[in-house]
C-alpha cells in the first residue's frame, strides 16, 4: 500500500518534475457526494508517471459499492490528462480500510471522534430555516425545494433535510428517484442534486419506496437525531427541514435540537389554513426560535380573459390569509412577523414538481419563480439575531 495524500513512491531526490503539477491537479479534484478534494480526504493512495509521461493513480474509494466511482475515474483523468507533458492516465481504483476510513470520519467531524448535531454547536455559522405549515396540502415542500434552489443560485452552499416522515416528497420533487445515499460505516454522504444542493432524506433509507414509516416516540427522536448528527453536510450556508405539517413530535423535538433555528410558515390564502399556520408560528415561539416570516402560496390564478383579451387575477382560495396569519402572530410574539412573499397558483409550478424540475430552474422568469427567488432575497438581506429567543440569563 501506498502512501496516502497524493504522495509519490519515489526518491524526492530524482523526484520527476510533473509530480509536483500532478498533484496540484489531483488537489482540484472533488470527491462528488463529500465536495472535498481527494487529496485532503486522503483517497490518492498511489501517483507515478515516468519518463513518457505516462501517469498512474491509485484512488482509493471510501465503500466498495461507491455509487459515484465512475465520476470519480473520469474527474481524475480529466485532472491529469490537462498537465501539460502528460501522454496517458491509467486510473485505478482500491478501497479504503477500516482504518483509513475511521482518519477520514475523524477529519470531517474537525477531530471529534463523537457524534454530535453540528448546528447545534457554538460557533456554528449555518443559517437553519425550518419550513413549518399547519396543514398538509399548501405547497410546503415545493416552497422548500424552491426556497434551497434559489439560494443556491446566490452562490450558498445549501441542504435539504426532509424532516417530513409520513409523507416525505423532496426526493420527488428534485427528480432524485431512487437515489440512495453512501453509507460510510456510521456517516451518512447526503444525495447529490439540481444546483449543487445536498439532500437527505428518510425515504432515501428505506428498503423501498412502497414502504410505510411508523415511527413514534423514542424512535423517532432517534432518527431526527441520526439525520441531524450522522450525515456529514459540510460547511453549509444554509440547511432547510422540511418540516411536517403541524405541531406534533417532529417539530417540537427539532426546535429542541436546534434551537437557535428560524422557522418559515407557509400558507394558502383561504381562513381554514390560515387559522393552522398561526399554530405552528406560535409552536416554533414556543420552542424559542424566532418565526422569520409567512410565505402565502396559491395566491391567485393568472388567466387570458376569452372576451377582453385581458389577463386577470382569479383568487380560487379566498384572499388575506398570508396577511392574516402575519398580523396574527407579529401581535402574538410582540415583533414583526413580515408577509415574505406571495407565490401565484400555476400549473406550471406544479408540472414542475411532477418533472422534478423546481420552477426556479426551469422557468425562473415566471411570476411564480420570481416570488420564490425574492424570498430567497429577502431571507438573505435578513439577518439571524436576537430578536424572538429567549436568551439564557440568571441573576445572582
Amino acid at each position: 500500500m501506498g502512501r496516502r495524500g497524493g504522495r509519490a513512491r519515489v526518491d524526492p531526490v530524482t523526484e520527476n518534475p510533473l509530480l509536483p503539477l500532478l498533484r496540484a491537479a489531483l488537489h482540484e479534484v472533488e470527491d462528488p457526494e463529500i465536495r472535498r478534494p481527494i487529496t485532503d480526504l486522503g483517497m490518492v493512495d498511489d501517483l507515478r508517471v515516468d519518463d513518457a509521461g505516462a501517469v498512474f493513480v491509485r484512488v482509493l474509494l471510501t465503500v466498495s459499492g461507491c455509487p459515484m466511482r465512475s465520476e470519480i475515474t473520469t474527474r481524475v483523468t480529466d485532472a491529469v490528462s490537462r498537465v501539460e507533458g502528460v501522454t496517458g492516465v491509467d486510473v485505478e481504483l482500491g478501497v479504503m480500510n477500516d482504518e483509513q476510513r475511521e482518519a477520514m470520519r475523524t477529519m470531517l467531524r474537525g477531530g471529534q471522534t463523537e457524534r454530535v448535531i453540528p448546528f447545534a454547536q457554538p460557533g456554528n455559522l449555518t443559517r437553519v430555516l425550518a419550513v413549518a405549515s399547519g396543514k398538509g396540502g399548501v405547497g410546503k415542500s415545493s416552497v422548500t425545494v424552491n426556497l434551497a434552489l434559489a439560494l443556491a443560485k446566490q452562490g450558498r452552499s445549501v441542504g435539504i433535510l426532509d424532516a417530513d416522515i409520513y409523507g416525505h416528497s423532496i426526493p420527488d420533487l428534485l427528480g432524485l428517484g431512487d437515489a440512495r445515499p453512501t453509507v460510510v460505516d456510521d456517516m451518512i454522504m447526503p444525495v447529490p442534486a439540481v444546483g449543487g444542493l445536498k439532500v437527505i432524506s428518510v425515504g432515501m433509507l428505506k428498503p423501498s419506496r412502497d414502504q410505510v414509516v411508523a415511527w413514534r416516540g423514542p424512535i423517532l427522536d432517534r432518527a431526527l437525531t441520526q439525520l441531524l448528527s450522522d450525515v456529514y453536510w459540510g460547511d453549509l450556508d444554509y440547511l432547510l427541514l422540511d418540516l411536517p405539517p403541524g405541531t406534533g413530535d417532529v417539530a417540537m423535538s427539532l426546535g429542541q435540537k436546534i434551537p437557535k433555528s428560524e422557522v418559515i410558515v407557509v400558507t394558502t390564502p383561504q381562513t381554514a389554513a390560515s387559522e393552522v399556520a398561526e399554530r405552528a408560528g406560535t409552536m416554533a415561539h414556543i420552542l424559542e426560535q424566532r418565526v422569520l416570516g409567512v410565505v402565502e402560496n396559491m395566491s391567485w390564478l393568472e388567466s387570458r380573459c376569452p372576451h377582453c383579451e385581458e389577463t386577470h387575477r382569479m383568487e380560487l382560495f379566498g384572499s388575506g390569509g398570508g396577511l392574516t396569519v402575519s398580523e396574527a402572530l407579529t401581535d402574538r410574539l410582540v415583533y414583526d412577523v413580515p408577509l415574505l412573499t406571495q407565490v401565484p397558483y400555476d400549473e406550471a409550478l406544479l408540472a414542475g414538481g411532477d418533472r422534478g424540475v423546481p420552477i426556479v430552474e426551469s422557468n425562473p422568469d415566471h411570476p411564480a419563480a420570481a416570488a420564490l427567488l425574492g424570498l430567497a432575497e429577502s431571507v438573505a438581506a435578513s439577518r439571524q439575531g436576537l430578536l424572538g429567543q429567549r436568551l439564557p440569563l440568571s441573576t445572582p
